[in-house]
């Protein structure tokens, strides 16, 4: 579904450098500004620096002087307003308007998100035109939200509501250690703990098979073995070193 942002009137170089990062970490590349404070903003070097590597994004961006121009072949328009219009459309939070929106049969459309200038928020004649009213539920007496950040909650729950993206893992997945190297662990703590005197090895119990077990259900892996023996032989130096 094609999706497209429209700032319109903004003033700060680095609210449209934001705007781009948002946009990218969100999976979404169609930026246009209207009639911003900076006719080469998309190349000034605050802009640049705001988008953290979201340059793809800007050199997309289209600058263009009116509203029309931006709304070309956009179906279904969303403004951002966190104050209810009498006349207007409806107001909703991204996430229940995103619900009904992408019900089935509803058809395909191609939607727009209208962001104001950062002083005076949206006109009420750009709004008028617009679908719906989305408002950002916030705490009752603070509802003030930097243009950056309101961009992306409005682009995070809209990937969200289109399927979003799986969570991607840190790191690769670390390799597991094998009963031979639990069993080579094993060995070197029972002779730490003998060495600190809490394992006698003529009475030994039933200490090493528990311990066995622990680490079983751990299921460690192999960078763990190597810390946990790396212990073993810090306390045994340590009782070395003091005799």
């Amino acid at each position: 579904m094609q999706t497209r942002f429209i700032l319109i009137e903004t003033s700060h170089a680095g609210n449209v450098g934001a705007a781009a990062r948002a946009l990218k970490v969100m999976g979404f590349d169609e930026l246009v500004l209207v009639k911003p404070r900076w006719p080469n903003v998309l190349r000034k070097e605050e802009t640049i620096q705001r988008a953290s590597g979201a340059n793809d994004v800007l050199a997309k961006a289209r600058v263009v002087e009116t509203l029309d121009e931006a709304l070309d072949g956009i179906t279904h328009l969303c403004a951002t307003a966190m104050t209810p219009r009498d006349f207007g459309p409806p107001t909703r939070s991204p996430r229940e308007h995103f619900a009904g929106l992408l019900r089935p049969g509803q058809g395909d459309h191609s939607v727009a998100f209208l962001f104001g200038s950062e002083r005076f928020g949206m006109k009420n004649e750009d709004v008028y035109r617009c679908h719906v009213a989305l408002s950002i539920p916030t705490a009752p007496n603070f509802g003030s939200l930097n243009l950056g950040s309101a961009i992306q909650v409005i682009a995070y729950e809209w990937r969200q509501a289109l399927g979003g993206f799986p969570v991607q893992a840190a790191t690769a997945p670390a390799d597991k250690a094998d009963a031979q190297q639990v069993a080579g662990m094993l060995g070197h703590w029972e002779q730490a703990l003998t060495d600190i005197g809490f394992l006698d090895p003529a009475s030994p119990k039933k200490l090493m098979p528990r311990l066995n077990q622990l680490f079983n259900r751990a299921d460690l892996q192999q960078e763990e073995i190597h810390i946990l023996r790396g212990v073993a032989k810090a306390m045994s130096e340590t009782v070395k070193a003091k005799r």
